[in-house]
């Protein structure tokens, strides 16, 4: 709400601008606490993207938090009936289908597994949503309008591809097509920056998939370097992008005023919830800042001051 491809796992840490959420204790994956020091979450001074050591596939460096505004709270032991299904039908059962093999990754709603589907041996991702998390009912729309969305938007050579989704009593399983080069962010952190050309036909693909979503009513709404992922981890090119659980479908002229998104790419317009589809392209502007730099146009020590001045807006 990652590896989609090793984990589209929106990997939401779902968090207030003013204060967080508590999501303790609704599911078996802990919280995690980004460490200081990391190559965004400690910006004393503008620096590079440093890690401090190689990570692997599931142990990410430390990335900025989704943050999310307004929730309704809903009976949380409607979500575990095993007659709630989130999808909105019976599916069959993904067991019958596909064989669950090793853990890619994980984020804060669910687990992203390697899976191999049973009639044809082709590997797969597997992104399972734990139905205990979905603790209120936008929790459960989330999930609902990222698999539509996902499916409207299948054939975009950059965007990844769905094969299917499933339920069972515990778990929303998505199955999508597999990127086993890791993650645009992590790529930045290895190079530290890249050229002008070669930052030029990078954000020409991520505006392009921008386009794309747009033409066919959908905003993104939380893109970022976490959510690009590479096919080939010798391709710096072969992009995919992730993670549609906090997109929306809109209609030319319709204005929003839900507070999403991740700080450092969030738009001076969704602060002040009024905006559409052009908070997108201010946040593939803060990639390609951070493609020629390495390091994001709005820093500070202080989270609240991670975004960028509201002043800088005129309507």
């Amino acid at each position: 709400m990652g590896n989609s491809c090793r984990g589209s796992l929106g990997d939401k840490e779902v968090k207030s601008l003013n204060q967080p959420k508590n999501r303790s204790g609704n599911g078996e994956l802990p919280d995690q606490q980004p460490s200081s020091g990391g190559p965004i979450d400690n910006l004393n001074h503008p620096q590079k993207f440093t890690s401090q050591e190689p990570s692997k596939h599931s142990n990410r460096n430390p990335k900025p938090e989704t943050v999310v505004e307004n929730d309704e709270t809903m009976n949380h032991n409607a979500t575990a009936n095993q007659g709630f299904y989130v999808i909105g039908h019976k599916t069959e059962n993904i067991r019958d289908l596909y064989t669950l093999g090793q853990k890619l990754g994980q984020g804060q709603f669910g687990t992203t597994y390697l899976c191999k589907e049973n009639s044809t041996g082709i590997d797969y991702a597997c992104k399972s949503i734990s139905k205990r998390k979905l603790i209120s009912k936008e929790d459960v729309e989330d999930v609902r309008r990222e698999i539509q969305i996902m499916h409207h938007l299948a054939g975009h050579k950059n965007i990844v591809t769905i094969k299917g989704a499933y339920e069972d009593p515990l778990y929303v399983h998505i199955v999508m097509e597999l990127c086993n080069g890791g993650e645009l962010f992590d790529r930045i952190i290895q190079k530290g920056n890249y050229s002008e050309r070669k930052a030029a036909e990078l954000i020409k693909i991520i505006v392009d998939v921008v386009q794309a979503c747009h033409s066919l009513g959908v905003i993104h709404r939380d893109l970022k370097p976490e959510n690009f992922l590479l096919i080939n981890k010798d391709d710096d090119f072969s992009l995919k992008a992730i993670d549609f659980g906090l997109s929306v479908f809109f209609k030319p002229g319709q204005i929003f005023t839900d507070v999403v998104g991740s700080p450092y790419y969030v738009a001076p317009e969704v602060l002040l919830k009024r905006y559409g589809p052009e908070a997108d392209v201010w946040t593939a502007g803060v990639i390609l800042y951070i493609l020629l730099s390495g390091v994001p146009p709005f820093w500070a020590e202080n989270k609240e001051c991670q975004t960028p001045p509201l002043y800088s807006i005129r309507f």
